[in-house]
């Protein structure tokens, strides 16, 4: 394989998912703070830059994530022929690239105003010590919540230049929205992760799966509403926010089967449609 085609892969370019839903919150908080009265040329512009923020930030999470857990990878049949884990790319390597990544990242936050520099610049330590969490505590899927979610009050202050209450609320929400589908993603590797000892909320509530997301989902669909009276957002956000609802207890709960690895991701991927759901609503409740 060549250099470019392990980079490619290094990343997980191919493997959309990650970085959507890391882009998906940062949208939510854009729109929720746009005046859609005005130009729609900023709108489209910052759009595009958390976009491209997220791209280049999941690809350099993904490749710390890959270094710090190299030895554990290895005896996971889903992760063991990583490039890293199986020695195609060295850590030296992989280090380099993360540096022009961040680099890059770098690039695209200067185009935002001081806080929200300022803002981004401390997720820094959340987005590169979430991989070491699975180590210490079942919770490792609450710490990527809070990660993966910042993006929400970035979208907020890149309009708005202050942090305010909506921002907070939805950024809650969402953090347990990722806790929910964290969860249903990591039952793929429940045998080898309780195997060597890593640990997760997948394990903690093995045994109340259904539950435990439904509260999760829960709360993130609270938040949701709760914004949407604060900000007095039109019919449209509650037509959507049926189908909202419809999809996460009646497809993504009652379909849930913890026991299938491949059912498992297809419900955990079927977020990226709820983030897009979730983004229509809110725009639609806008304008």
């Amino acid at each position: 394989m060549s250099q470019f085609n392990l980079f490619i892969e290094l990343i997980r370019l191919k493997k959309p998912i990650g970085f959507m839903l890391l882009f998906w919150p940062c949208s939510w908080g854009l729109t929720l703070a746009y005046n859609f009265s005005l130009n729609l040329f900023d709108y489209f512009f910052y759009l595009m830059l958390f976009f491209l923020g997220s791209i280049l930030m999941r690809s350099a999470g993904c490749i710390v994530n890959d270094i710090l857990d190299k030895e554990f990878d290895k005896k996971v049949l889903r992760t063991k022929n990583r490039p890293i884990a199986s020695n195609q790319i060295s850590i030296k390597l992989g280090i380099f690239y993360t540096i022009i990544l961040c680099f890059l990242a770098l690039l695209v936050l200067l185009n935002f105003n001081s806080i929200t520099i300022f803002l981004a610049l401390g997720s820094m330590p959340l987005a590169f010590t979430y991989p070491l969490m699975k180590r210490f505590t079942y919770w490792p899927q609450l710490f990527l919540g809070i990660t993966f979610n910042y993006g929400l009050v970035l979208g907020w202050t890149a309009i708005k230049g202050q942090i305010d209450i909506v921002p907070l609320i939805f950024y809650l929400g969402a953090i347990f929205w990722t806790l929910g589908y964290d969860t249903i993603y990591g039952y793929q590797d429940i045998k080898d992760d309780e195997i060597i000892g890593i640990k997760s909320t997948s394990i903690k509530f093995k045994n109340s799966p259904q539950t435990f997301i439904a509260l999760c989902y829960s709360v993130f669909l609270l938040s949701l509403l709760t914004n949407s009276i604060i900000m007095e957002l039109n019919i449209f956000f509650y037509l959507i926010f049926i189908l909202i609802v419809l999809q996460v207890f009646f497809y993504q709960i009652k379909k849930l089967n913890v026991k299938n690895s491949l059912k498992c991701l297809k419900i955990f991927k079927s977020n990226n449609f709820l983030g897009l759901l979730v983004l229509i609503s809110l725009i639609g409740g806008k304008i």
